[in-house]
C-alpha cells in the first residue's frame, strides 16, 4: 500500500462486534476472564489497550517498520529510550536538539552515569571522532531544531552498523511522510505524535517505532514498566489524525515553500533557514532523503528586540511553543523552546536572540503572507 492507503487503513479493521469501520475508544483499565487463566489477550488497561495498539501498528507501518509503541507525551518516548542504556555508556547527542532533550540528559540522566557528548551530526567527520569505546547509542535530530540543519541518514546507518551502536532519530519535524529514518538503516524513529502525527493541537504524545525484535521486546517491557501510556482517548484522537496525515503535510510543505521565497527577497531578514531553499548548505542531501522539506521556517531578524516587536506584531501566526498543528504558530527558541540550553551552547550551532521560529499552518497562504510582511513592516 502507498502512504494515504496506509495512513487510512493500517493496523486498522472493523470492529467485530457492530463492524464500525473507526476503531473505538476502549476506556477500560481492566479486562474480565471467562475462566481463570481463560484471556482474550488483555489483562490490563497499562500493559495493553485495543486502541492504542490500533494506533500503534498505524504508526509502525507509516514508519516503514514492524513494531510502534505510544507514550503520554514526545519526552516519555525519549526517557524510555534512554533507559535502553545503563551507567558508564556514552551517548553522542545532536548539539542543536530539543532544549527539553536536553534537560533530561543533563539534568536527570547524567545523574545516573551516563556521559554525553553534543555534536554537530550534519559534520561527518566530527560525529565519527566523537565516538568513544563506550560510545553506545547516537541520537539525531534531523532537521535539527531550530536550525534545520540536516543529518545524513545513509551515512549514519552505516556507522551504527559498523561501529555496533545504536541509532535513534527524531522524526517530529517531517513526519513519516516526508522521511523515513529505518529506510537508511536507523535503528530507532521517535516521534513527538503532539506535532504534525496529529497535527490538531489537542492532544500530548509520544512514539517509538523500530524494526530490531531485540529492541521491540525491552521498549515493551520498558512501557509496562515505567507505565508513561497514553489514554485511551488520546490514542483515539491521534488514530483520527493520521487518516489526514498526507494531504495536511502537502499544504504545510507549499505554503513554506511559498513563504521562503518572499522571505528570502526580504531585506528585513537576515539569515533564513530552510532546508527547501537552494542556498540551504544541505539542500541537496535533504532532497535526497526526503520527499518534502516540512512547514518549519527559522529566521533570523538581527537582535531580540526586532524578534520582540516580529512576534508581537503578528496576528494570524499565534505565540506559542509546539508546532505542527493545522494553524500558524510562532516562537522565539531562546526564551521559549531552548531556555534551558546553555548560552555558549546555543551560539555554538548558531541560534541567536534575533532567531524566530514560524510553524506554518495550512491557511490561505495570502493571509499568511500578508500577516508576516506587516510584523515585518513593524521592524
Amino acid at each position: 500500500m502507498k502512504f494515504a492507503t496506509k495512513q487510512i487503513h493500517a493496523g486498522q479493521h472493523p470492529e467485530e462486534t457492530t463492524g464500525a469501520v473507526i476503531t473505538p475508544i476502549f476506556q477500560t483499565s481492566t479486562y474480565s476472564n471467562k475462566k481463570l487463566g481463560d484471556s482474550k489477550g488483555f489483562d490490563y488497561g497499562r500493559t495493553i489497550n485495543p486502541t492504542r495498539s490500533t494506533l500503534e501498528a498505524n504508526l509502525a507501518a507509516l514508519e516503514n517498520g514492524k513494531y510502534g509503541f505510544c507514550f503520554s507525551s514526545g519526552m516519555a518516548a525519549v526517557q524510555t529510550v534512554i533507559n535502553l542504556f545503563k551507567p558508564g555508556d556514552h551517548v553522542i547527542c545532536t548539539n542543536n536538539v530539543y532544549g527539553g532533550t536536553y534537560r533530561l540528559y543533563e539534568q536527570v540522566m547524567k545523574n545516573y552515569g551516563l556521559e554525553f557528548s553534543y555534536v554537530d551530526t550534519s559534520d561527518n567527520e566530527a560525529l565519527i571522532n566523537a565516538i568513544k569505546p563506550n560510545t553506545k547509542f547516537i541520537y539525531v535530530e534531523t532537521p535539527t531544531n531550530p536550525m534545520l540543519n540536516i543529518t545524513d541518514l545513509k551515512n549514519l546507518g552505516e556507522i551504527g552498523r559498523e561501529k555496533k551502536i545504536t541509532t535513534c532519530v527524531d522524526n517530529t519535524f517531517m513526519s513519516p511522510y516526508f522521511q523515513n529514518p529505518l529506510d537508511f538503516g536507523i535503528d530507532i524513529v521517535l516521534h513527538s505524535t503532539t506535532k504534525y502525527i496529529n497535527g490538531h493541537s489537542d492532544v500530548i504524545g509520544g512514539c517509538l517505532v523500530t524494526s530490531d525484535e531485540t529492541i521491540a521486546e525491552t521498549f515493551k517491557f520498558l512501557q509496562n514498566s515505567i507505565g508513561s501510556v497514553p489514554a485511551p482517548f488520546d490514542c483515539w484522537l491521534i488514530l483520527r489524525s493520521t487518516k489526514t496525515l498526507a494531504q495536511r503535510m502537502k499544504a504545510h510543505n507549499e505554503n513554506a515553500v511559498t513563504i521562503c521565497k518572499v522571505l528570502s527577497e526580504n531585506s528585513m531578514i537576515e539569515k533564513l533557514y530552510y532546508p527547501g531553499l537552494e542556498s540551504h548548505p544541505q539542500h541537496e542531501l535533504a532532497k535526497s532523503q526526503m520527499s518534502g522539506f516540512g512547514g518549519i521556517i527559522s529566521l533570523d531578524v538581527g537582535s531580540y528586540e526586532k524578534a520582540v516587536d516580529f512576534c508581537n506584531a503578528l496576528e494570524i501566526f499565534q505565540i506559542a511553543e509546539s508546532l505542527g498543528g493545522v494553524e500558524s504558530l510562532v516562537c522565539h527558541p531562546v526564551s521559549m523552546t531552548h531556555g534551558t540550553v546553555p548560552k555558549y551552547l546555543r551560539e555554538e550551532f548558531g541560534l541567536t536572540d534575533g532567531l524566530v521560529r514560524l510553524s506554518v499552518g495550512i491557511e490561505d497562504i495570502e493571509d499568511l503572507l500578508a500577516d508576516i510582511n506587516n510584523a515585518l513592516s513593524k521592524l
